[in-house]
């Protein structure tokens, strides 16, 4: 049963919906246009759920319009696409007329064919399900009909027909055979003939027998003596002279004669053939060809230009070609071959149906499309300020706690300094707490930054204040214990701002992703910052997806902290394949914080969403 069907634009605004307060609807039809249509996220399926309810929709790039349906998610509703379908036909042929100006500002009496669209598809899909036949009667079977009589008829009756074919005898002159006698007598000798082949052993043929035998003359004749050539009276000695034969001219014609007499039969049987078969496949593709063009000849003169110039409506069997050349673009921009196929999928989705404008041509409609989708991607659904964030964190009286994750060798430590020095430089003190109790040196390599951080920005410069300490407890200790340690700790001597080291892990080390996770949930960080190398391809969809998933699974809190955001290091040493930005974005739907971008501190900076989409595109 259907709770609640509406129709609005791609923007937002509703144009009809059914006589149900939608108000109880309305989180789930804004979670659907912010998750979804605004995202271009359409390739996944036609399909929404938010807790109870799922949505189901479609789109018509024609008009801009979308038309969802909402139920509850237990019930399973077959008839939906085929509904949602004729709704859209009904509505475009009732209102399509109507201009683009006047659509926003009209009202929409739709309710009637609603009702009809409605009720056909219900119709629809009760008869197609098939009611359980109902078992039968022991009065209706044939069972209950058959009498003690009629049964011992049917017993005989086999008996008066049975034949015994060896016992039968002969027939006398007395009594004359009968047609069926004859024929019995008759399927008796080829059932015995039968018999009598199979039984006796075939002899089997040996290469021997397959020669021509012998005349039975010529084996009484004997065998004649060989006349040798020295006899002079030989046979052979004769036909082999040519000395007495026809000249040579008569010769070679005659030999001429046979050979080309041979040679133009195949051949002109070939020509006559392939001839015949070209005139027939001529004339039919000639006749095709002619009830195409009546057919294509509807608009005349006047659609010939508008094939070409403009007002075509795009098919997905036009956008086919365009898509698997920018999919492969994307690809070799180190896009993930998932992730590029969503993304010409989608923009496929969003262009099918649609009008190309004049002079438009379907791989500026996909490049354009592209492009706003790729823009969209990028830019952040969500602010994350730190500047902002850190200073309300001071004003509370508490430390702002931001933890770094990652894979191993991603630069975890080294952009960790940088944001370190990005914050000092906006005059926040920082405490560094050393979480890496695994890899080799992680101590010595922080406590390298803390010294040289606090050089570059003495006490003398900061009223005394040291900008930069280490926390550390050396190797083997557990991290989350000497995380809270830390915090707790900046809380006493009022730090500003907490930066959690932690150790790389790979997303399949089971152990090392529940100590992660154990990890966040015991210090609740403000920001949980996943840290990966712009290198990557297809390996950042699953870094991302375990990750995420691995904190979501380990935890036990009812909401559990997942990565916030995410940091892209060696961004200097791609070039314009950036397609990790994408591939990253896409998957967590975090934005990307920082750009590593070279070796000095000052090496830190934000995400030009323009520029990486540009660099994508070229």
């Amino acid at each position: 049963m259907l709770e609640f069907v509406v129709i609005f634009t791609k923007g937002g605004v509703v144009l009809w919906h059914t006589n149900v307060s939608g108000n109880s609807f309305a989180s789930c039809i804004n979670s659907l246009i912010r998750g979804v249509i605004l995202e271009d996220r359409n390739t996944e399926a036609k399909y929404f759920e938010e807790d109870h309810l799922a949505v189901q929709f479609k789109l018509d790039n024609e008009l801009d319009l979308v038309y969802a349906a909402i139920f509850q998610k237990v019930i399973k509703l077959n008839y939906l696409d085929g509904f949602l379908a004729d709704m859209q036909t009904a509505f475009k042929e009732k209102y399509g007329g109507i201009p683009a100006s006047e659509q926003l500002g009209g009202d929409y009496d739709f309710d009637r064919e609603y009702r009809r669209v409605l009720s056909a598809a219900e119709e629809a899909s009760a008869k197609q399900v098939k009611a359980p036949k109902a078992m039968r009667s022991y009065n209706e079977s044939q069972k209950s009909k058959k009498t003690v009589a009629s049964m011992i008829q049917d017993d005989k009756k086999p008996t008066e027909k049975r034949v015994n074919i060896q016992e039968s005898p002969p027939p006398t002159k007395s009594q004359p055979s009968s047609p069926q006698s004859a024929s019995a007598v008759n399927m008796d000798k080829l059932i015995r003939r039968k018999l009598r082949e199979k039984l006796t052993p075939t002899k089997k043929t040996s290469p021997s027998d397959l020669k021509p035998s012998k005349s039975t003359s010529s084996e009484k004749a004997g065998k004649k003596p060989r006349v040798w050539d020295l006899g002079g009276n030989s046979k052979d000695a004769i036909n082999l002279d040519r000395s007495k034969d026809a000249p040579e001219d008569v010769q070679y014609q005659n030999i001429n004669t046979e050979l080309v007499g041979t040679m133009q039969g195949v051949i002109r049987d070939l020509d006559v053939e392939s001839e015949d078969e070209d005139e027939n496949e001529e004339e039919s593709s000639d006749e095709e060809e002619v009830v195409q063009t009546k057919k294509n000849k509807r608009g005349g003169l006047l659609s010939y230009f508008k094939g070409i110039v403009g007002g075509k409506t795009m098919t997905l069997a036009d956008l086919q070609p365009a898509l698997e050349k920018m999919r492969d673009h994307l690809i070799s921009k180190n896009v993930a071959t998932e992730i590029a196929a969503k993304l010409c999928d989608s923009v496929a989705t969003s262009l099918d149906g649609k009008q190309m404008g004049t002079f438009d041509s379907i791989a500026s409609q996909v490049k354009e499309a592209l492009t706003q989708s790729l823009v969209r991607i990028l830019s952040p659904k969500r602010r994350i300020d730190i500047i902002r964030d850190a200073l309300e964190s001071k004003r509370n009286g508490r430390p702002y706690t931001i933890i770094f994750c990652g894979v191993n060798g991603v630069g975890k430590s080294t952009n960790l300094a940088k944001i370190c020095f990005w914050l000092i430089e906006n005059d926040f003190n920082v405490l560094i707490a050393a979480c890496d109790t695994f890899r080799a040196g992680a101590v010595e390599q922080l406590r390298t930054h803390t010294r040289h951080l606090n050089a570059l920005h003495p006490a003398a410069k900061h009223d005394g204040r040291t900008m930069v300490q280490l926390y550390e407890k050396g190797y083997g200790k557990d991290a989350a214990g000497i995380a809270m340690e830390a915090i707790k700790f900046a809380h006493d001597t009022r730090v500003d701002v907490v930066l959690v080291d932690t150790a790389g892990r790979m997303q399949d080390n089971e152990p090392l992703m529940r100590s992660l996770s154990k990890l966040i949930k015991v210090n609740n960080p403000d920001l949980v910052l996943f840290v990966g190398e712009a290198l990557v391809g297809n390996e950042a969809v699953d870094q991302l997806v375990k990750f995420n998933q691995s904190l979501a699974d380990y935890s036990s809190n009812e909401n559990p902290h997942i990565i916030d955001g995410i940091v892209l290091t060696k961004f200097d040493t791609i070039d314009d394949k950036v397609g990790a930005a994408i591939s990253m974005t896409y998957i967590t739907g975090q934005p990307i914080v920082f750009v590593g971008t070279g070796q000095t501190y000052a090496d830190l900076k934000a995400i030009n969403v323009n520029a990486v989409v540009n660099s994508l595109m070229k």
